[in-house]
């Protein structure tokens, strides 16, 4: 049976389908996009595994033989009933499935630590996580919503904050360490930037703010945060960190902040959601269950019952 299935002319089928309801191959080659000998070949290679002929054809059209009907209706039936049932699996999916937008680095060091919780109250749903960086546009995506960093404007769209974004420098203990600290100012001339292609602004910004002499155009890049994160705790330089981020680095001493000089950029993590259309339960019930995270009210639903379930 297997080695049946393994050999079924799946393809040449389908052309044959579409083609037999068509009645001829231009049309049936319209339909699928392709070109008219390419619905013949198909056909002739379905009549060689049968034995049979599906078509007559003459210079100027085709025809289905009478075995040829008799299998197009079959066929017909069955490619209708696969389309069906393959309709029925996306909604079905599509109703479990909550589409995540996130950056790598969000995901890594606040989501998943964090997603055991959501699974084991809500064991029916599942979180599809897209880690694409550029600008959130929910038009033209099936995105259901977003963690995003930004100041609260997005088109077409609600949000609500989660927590603020506050920076510091951070590197490893042994890299302090070749600094005597960095007791004196001076020596953060020496010391190698690490920089986050997407954010090579923030260094500025944190200078700016504690007065602090920096040469930050120079450095080493690398394309994520999360890359930056790794290489500072390797040893590889001085990096600025997201502090809410990086909470257990820094409680484990994998990080240190040698100058505790914390500054605020302006900006903060949200939780975003289209407009365009009703947000789902699971949706809102994820959507709640970030702002919990975050220390924030819920946006949907005022507290979860005892059995999980959440109230409106």
């Amino acid at each position: 049976m297997d080695d049946v299935y393994r050999t079924l002319p799946l393809n040449p089928m389908r052309a044959f389908a579409i083609a037999s309801r068509h009645k001829t191959f231009t049309a049936a080659a319209n339909h699928m996009g392709v070109s008219q000998v390419a619905i013949s070949r198909q056909i002739a290679i379905l009549e060689a595994y049968l034995g049979v002929k599906l078509f007559e054809r003459n210079s100027r059209s085709v025809k289905l033989t009478e075995v040829g009907r008799n299998l197009g209706t079959e066929l017909g039936k069955l490619f209708d009933d696969l389309e069906a049932v393959t309709q029925r699996t996306m909604a079905n999916e599509a109703e479990t499935t909550i589409k995540l937008r996130i950056y790598p680095t969000l995901a890594h060091h606040w989501l998943l630590p964090r997603l055991s919780d959501f699974i084991s109250r809500y064991p029916d749903y599942k979180i599809r996580i897209n880690t694409v960086v550029e600008p959130l546009d929910f038009r033209g995506t099936h995105l259901d919503v977003a963690m995003q960093l930004g100041h609260g404007s997005w088109r077409d769209a609600r949000c609500r904050k989660m927590f603020d974004e506050v920076v510091d420098a951070v590197c490893s203990p042994s890299y302090a360490a070749r600094f005597n600290g960095f007791a004196d100012p001076a020596d953060l001339a020496r010391a190698e930037l690490l920089h986050a292609r997407y954010r090579r602004r923030e260094w500025d910004i944190w200078a700016a703010e504690t007065g602090v002499e920096l040469n930050q155009r120079e450095g080493t890049e690398f394309d994520s945060s999360l890359l930056v994160y790794s290489a500072a705790k390797q040893g590889f330089g001085l990096a600025l960190g997201q502090i809410a981020l990086l909470t257990p680095e820094l409680a484990s001493g994998e990080l240190i902040r040698p100058l505790n000089k914390a500054v605020e950029t302006g900006a903060a993590f949200h939780v975003i959601w289209p407009t365009m259309k009703s947000a789902s339960t699971k949706t809102r019930v994820f959507i709640d269950w970030l702002l919990e995270q975050s220390g924030q009210t819920p946006e949907f639903f005022r507290r979860a019952s005892r059995n999980g379930q959440r109230k409106a």
